[in-house]
């Protein structure tokens, strides 16, 4: 069972071993620049959120952001360029493989991608800044960042099965993904919204994913709202990728 996506799986990874330094600099740059400028440049005017010290509040959602982020990037980049350019997709199809396989192959290779673009976030910021946690809570984090993983990696491949102009692939990155982001509370409270649009804002997949990471990794709970969105979201995106993935093949 999943043999195919296994193998597809490590075609990826073969891949990523071949560029891991280079990727992993270019990874970590971003959001070690945005815990120093915002955690330490801000640090002397914000000093608690909700009770936590300003550069404690934003590390969980900046690991996070890398982690989600890397798993929309290789399954969206990933898919189109097998599609379009390689054509692996379709040397895929005149296998054994079968739809289910190329899709959780590519759902599998940007989770792995994300797990390790996290860590290695995770281990830059703890090495280099007073970041520090209760690891009796990291069970709960991981499982928040599968579940989040798992959902970018649908939409990276739902992205890279459409989309035919790879251009196209970054103003869905720009005006789609990243607006998500920033909007779900990585530098702020969600409570700086006014009342009137607070509830749609704590509607958002990627608010399930940062507060429900934060809350993860400091108390050990996700909290019950958020972990139902998370689920629902990733079961929801798998549906929708395998289905379109599915009807672009039958074209």
């Amino acid at each position: 069972m999943f043999k195919g996506a296994f193998s597809i799986w490590g075609r990826d990874m073969l891949v990523l071993k071949r560029s891991i330094i280079s990727e992993l600099v270019s990874v970590v740059a971003y959001p070690l620049t945005l815990y120093l400028a915002f955690g330490f440049g801000l640090k002397g005017y914000i000093t608690n959120v909700n009770g936590v010290p300003y550069p404690l509040f934003i590390a969980p959602g900046l690991i996070s952001m890398t982690a989600v982020n890397a798993a929309f990037d290789e399954s969206s980049w990933s898919m189109w360029f097998h599609r379009k350019v390689q054509r692996t997709i379709e040397e895929y199809r005149v296998t054994p493989v079968t739809v289910y396989d190329i899709v959780i192959g590519k759902i599998f290779s940007g989770f792995s991608q994300g797990a390790v673009k996290g860590t290695v976030v995770f281990l830059v910021i703890l090495a280099l800044t007073p970041f520090r946690i209760d690891y009796a809570n990291l069970p709960m984090y991981l499982l928040c960042i599968a579940l989040s993983s798992m959902t970018f990696s649908c939409l990276g491949t739902i992205c890279g099965t459409v989309i035919d102009k790879p251009e196209n692939i970054g103003r869905v990155q720009s005006v789609v993904i990243v607006p998500l982001i920033f909007m779900a509370g990585i530098f702020f409270p969600l409570s700086s919204y006014p009342s009137s649009i607070l509830p749609l804002i704590q509607l958002l997949p990627t608010t399930a994913v940062f507060e429900g990471a934060r809350d993860a990794l400091l108390t050990g709970v996700i909290p019950s709202q958020y972990l139902v969105n998370l689920v629902l979201t990733a079961a929801a995106c798998f549906t929708i990728a395998v289905y379109t993935f599915n009807r672009k093949m039958a074209e």
